[in-house]
C-alpha cells in the first residue's frame, strides 16, 4: 500500500472520529474519543510534515487529557433530595426528559408520577438522576430509574445502590426489585448488582443486607 494513501487514512480516520465525538452527550465519553482524533491528526501531521497540525492536536490530547484529569481526579458533591409526588419540579423534570426516558423504560408512563418514593440524585448540585416506586412489606418496586445523558457513568447507580443503600435501610426497605425494560437497562441492573429472578417478565431483584 502506497504510504501517501496511509496517511490519508488516518487523516481521514482522525477526522471521522473528532466528528462522532462531537454527536456526543456523554462528557467522558465525548473527551476520550476527541482525544484519540487528535491524536490521531498529530500522528497525521507528523508523517506529512505539517508542524502547525501536529502541534494543535497535541494540545487537543493535551487539553482532554487534563479535563479527564479533572473529572476522575476531582471529589463530587451527591445529595439525595426526596420530594412529594405533585412537586412541580417533578411533572417538569419527567415531561423535559420524556422521550429519553422511553427510550430505556418504555413501560414507564409520564403521567404516572405519584409514587411511595420520589428521589432526586443531585451531583455537583444538578439533578442528575431520579428513581420513582412503591414500597410494600418492606420491597420497593421500581416504576423509574432515570439518569440524564450527561451523567451517565454509573455513578448515579453506585452512590444509590451501593453508597448509601443505608437510605433505603432507614426507610424499612430490604429488597429493591426493578423491571428490565430494555437489554440495555437490563445492562445496567446487572451492573448495579441486581440478580434476575427468574420469573416469567424480565425483573431483577437486590437484597440490602
Amino acid at each position: 500500500m502506497e504510504p501517501q494513501l496511509i496517511y490519508e487514512l488516518i487523516g481521514y480516520a482522525a477526522s471521522i472520529l473528532v466528528a462522532i465525538s462531537l454527536m456526543m452527550s456523554k462528557i467522558v465519553r465525548l473527551r476520550i474519543v476527541n482525544m484519540i482524533g487528535a491524536a490521531a491528526f498529530t500522528l497525521y501531521g507528523v508523517l506529512i510534515g505539517s508542524i502547525p497540525v501536529a502541534a494543535v492536536n497535541a494540545f487537543i490530547v493535551g487539553v482532554n487529557i487534563w479535563y479527564l484529569a479533572r473529572i476522575y481526579g476531582a471529589g463530587e458533591f451527591f445529595k439525595l433530595i426526596r420530594m412529594t409526588p405533585e412537586a412541580e419540579y417533578l411533572r417538569l423534570f419527567v415531561d423535559h426528559y420524556a422521550d429519553e426516558i422511553a427510550r430505556y423504560q418504555p413501560e414507564f408512563s409520564p403521567d404516572d408520577t405519584h409514587s411511595d418514593l420520589c428521589l432526586f440524585v443531585l451531583r455537583d448540585l444538578v439533578p442528575a438522576g431520579l428513581l420513582l416506586g412503591d414500597v410494600d412489606n418492606g420491597k420497593l418496586k421500581v416504576t423509574l430509574d432515570f439518569v440524564i445523558p450527561t451523567y451517565r457513568d454509573f455513578k448515579v447507580g453506585r452512590l444509590l445502590f451501593d453508597d448509601r443503600a443505608d437510605y433505603f435501610r432507614g426507610l424499612g426497605i430490604r429488597e429493591i426489585r426493578a423491571s428490565a425494560g430494555t437489554r440495555a437497562h437490563s445492562r445496567y441492573l446487572e451492573r448495579m448488582g441486581f440478580e434476575r429472578t427468574g420469573e416469567a417478565e424480565p425483573w431483577y431483584r437486590l437484597t440490602l443486607p
